[in-house]
């Protein structure tokens, strides 16, 4: 049966309710103050309140925020009693949380349309959070799976590599990963699909798997330029699929120590190396080109440069620096180089302590965007 709560200090009103809602097949349950009104909604999670605005030890008004703002009873349905009819009362019960209001003297059946239609709205509520909980527990695996398939960290010279993944609350479609070509040439690269949510992860998994296993024909995994034009050619934007991705893809060859890398619309990698014993060298790694998947016949171009011994190669997403601030401004790119190259440690991985330094300037408890980030050290 459908659980009714009634608060009202007022026994003949209290009786009327009673007997015009018992008659519907109610389940009810009544309370004759405020204090104890709030302890029997606590205690039994009803569909439906009824409660009077007026009552000694706490009012109306003040039940309703109470109730309104306990998680289990969000989806609660609230009917405030009164027989103040003025806009301005009827506001300060909007604003308290009150989703219906029942005028003294009652009217049986508008009473008993405004319940029914009441419960109506408390059903739709709890299908949708429902709808809303299993959404965020699919979104949860989903995330758990794109982290289980992302490499472990390279802990053996000659290059050693560590990683972090931050889903968002909505998971986007950040991935990423490294593996040796031959003994000599590693890969390395992240992509970064457009929009959040499972349509974004799937297209940026079958990335990952198409280069892991190296199947796209005529392609040459050692030139970056031609990584990009096979991808931009099997992940054409159509009606279908509107999801094109940026990318950053480099090939190190640890004999000659040089690296030759090209981007697709992807923020720069950040190469920093210590010249001299107080000069730290940063330079930004990127290459012309437009997201994968945009336009057909688009032209990507190779760069390279040496890799001094001692540097550290760093290669994100940009939900690690587009962060938004308090006073409407983005805190940027130009930041997040700037505290790369200040945390920087030769001695071990710092990648801990760049995301606490990363969370201080979030002014959420979350990110927006997903959040991934390389440290890859060349001794």
């Amino acid at each position: 049966m459908v659980q009714v709560l009634i608060i009202d200090d007022d026994p003949a009103i209290q009786l009327l309710l009673k007997r015009t809602l018992k008659s519907e097949g109610y389940d009810l349950t009544v309370a004759s103050d405020g204090e104890a009104g709030l302890i029997q909604a606590q205690e039994l999670s009803p569909a439906l309140v009824i409660c009077d605005w007026i009552m000694p030890r706490m009012n109306g008004l003040e039940v309703c925020r109470r109730i309104k703002a306990t998680p289990e009873l969000s989806t609660t349905f609230f009917i405030l009693l009164t027989s103040m009819g003025s806009v301005d009362d009827r506001v300060k019960g909007l604003d308290a949380g009150a989703d219906d209001f029942l005028c003294k003297p009652i009217e049986m059946n508008e009473l008993k349309a405004r319940v029914r239609s009441g419960l109506r709205l408390h059903q739709l509520s709890r299908d949708l959070k429902q709808q809303k909980q299993l959404l965020e527990d699919e979104l949860a695996e989903a995330a758990e799976y794109v982290c289980s398939i992302l490499p472990s960290p390279l802990c053996d010279p000659p290059v050693t590599i560590d990683s972090r993944f931050i889903p968002s609350r909505q998971l986007g479609g950040d991935g990423f990963d490294y593996y040796w070509l031959d003994k000599d040439h590693l890969v390395i690269y992240l992509l970064d699909v457009a929009g959040h949510g499972l349509r974004a992860a799937l297209p940026s998994l079958s990335v990952m798997n198409l280069l892991k296993n190296q199947v796209m024909a005529k392609i040459n995994y050692y030139q970056p330029s031609d990584v990009l034009k096979g991808l931009n050619e099997t992940f054409q934007m159509t009606q279908r699929n509107d999801k094109y991705f940026t990318i950053w893809y480099g090939v190190y060859n640890r004999i000659k120590r040089t690296l030759v890398y090209a981007s697709a619309g992807h923020p720069p990698a950040v190469l920093i190396s210590a010249k001299a014993p107080f000069f730290t060298q940063v330079k930004r790694l990127k290459t012309p080109g437009l997201p994968v998947g945009m336009f057909p016949d688009v032209e990507f171009t190779d760069d390279f440069c040496e890799v001094e011994k001692s540097s550290t190669l760093y290669i994100f997403s940009d939900g690690i620096y587009e962060i938004n601030q308090p006073d409407g401004n983005i805190w940027g790119l130009d930041a997040f180089v700037q505290l790369l190259t200040s945390c920087r440690d030769k001695s071990e991985s710092n990648l801990d302590r760049v995301l606490r330094s990363v969370q201080l300037v979030n002014p959420k408890d979350y990110f927006d965007d997903d959040l991934s980030l390389l440290q890859i050290n060349f001794p």
